[in-house]
């Protein structure tokens, strides 16, 4: 029992990452950003060619999370701008048109050009126990990783001036506008950490299994399940619900079968909806 709930833990921490990669999108715009799982496997790939070619791995990170944070602007300087000179329900529809469209894109090109494509960072070592459980090295480096972004996130928008101008925009655009703040701006930087959350996602999901160029509406569909149950907009929330909902699933794929836990994480989306509309700390 303890080994399956450290693993949730693990598991949780990467849909907390692609949870507030989304809903940070979202609480400024109105925006659900379907094309986002597509840009962490686009992550994923690039940082798997370029470990192929002899690069360190460190470097060749980083190089898949700048490619997942240029591919996150273009899309905010595109396709998005036309969404945001809409409002209200013709936003929304308009901006899950899009993003699906463009995920389609981005789905197809990566699967026609690298059908087999996948990425595995292999981080050798004896298992590490963790309260008498032995934890794999990849799956320890995967949640020091998350927590340590988990906790620069939450002290960026808490203390610093442009975290709280993000808030301000999320909470109300036009007071925003009115004492000084770009929301324009604001959100193409916005876009661009939600590429960068999405290019660590691709690197600490590796670290556990291999990341293959097929998991990105998988992914997409977890990041939805999360931004919905932790509260659109809130970044501790996303993390909340991704730990919860990790956990969950690997119970359900433990005792029950992998076949039936998305089916499960859909109805705890559903009840959180029925019970708590905003979600577990959503405003």
């Amino acid at each position: 029992m303890r080994a399956v709930i450290l693993d949730g833990i693990v598991l949780g921490l990467a849909f907390g990452l692609l949870g507030v990669g989304m809903t940070l999108v979202y609480g400024l715009g109105g925006v659900l950003n379907l094309a986002y799982g597509q840009i962490v496997v686009l992550a994923a790939i690039v940082a798997s060619n370029v470990m192929a070619d002899g690069t360190a791995t460190l470097v060749a990170a980083c190089a898949g999370v700048l490619v997942a944070a240029g591919a996150a602007v273009l899309l905010d300087l595109t396709l998005m701008r036309p969404v945001y000179r809409q409002h209200g329900e013709e936003r929304t529809l308009l901006g899950l048109l899009l993003t699906l469209g463009a995920a389609f894109v981005i789905a197809g090109l990566l699967t026609w050009r690298y059908p087999a494509g996948a990425l595995y960072v292999n981080i050798t070592g004896d298992p590490v126990s963790i309260i008498g459980v032995p934890m794999a090295r990849g799956a320890i480096w995967a949640s020091a990783i998350a927590l340590a972004v988990a906790a620069v996130l939450l002290l960026f928008f808490g203390l610093t001036t442009f975290g709280r101008g993000v808030r301000s925009v999320i909470q109300d655009e036009t007071g925003a506008r009115l004492v000084g703040i770009n929301p324009s701006f604001v959100r193409t930087v916005i876009f661009a950490l939600s590429g960068v959350l999405a290019g660590i996602v691709a690197i600490t999901h590796s670290m556990s299994g291999p990341l293959t160029v097929n998991a990105g509406f998988e992914l997409t569909t977890f990041a939805l399940i999360v931004t919905v149950v932790g509260g659109l907009g809130s970044v501790a929330g996303a993390f909340l619900a991704g730990v919860l909902l990790g956990v969950v699933n690997t119970l359900s794929a433990h005792y029950i079968g992998q076949y039936i836990t998305t089916i499960i994480l859909l109805g705890a989306a559903a009840l959180t909806i029925l019970v708590r509309p905003r979600g577990l700390l959503g405003r």
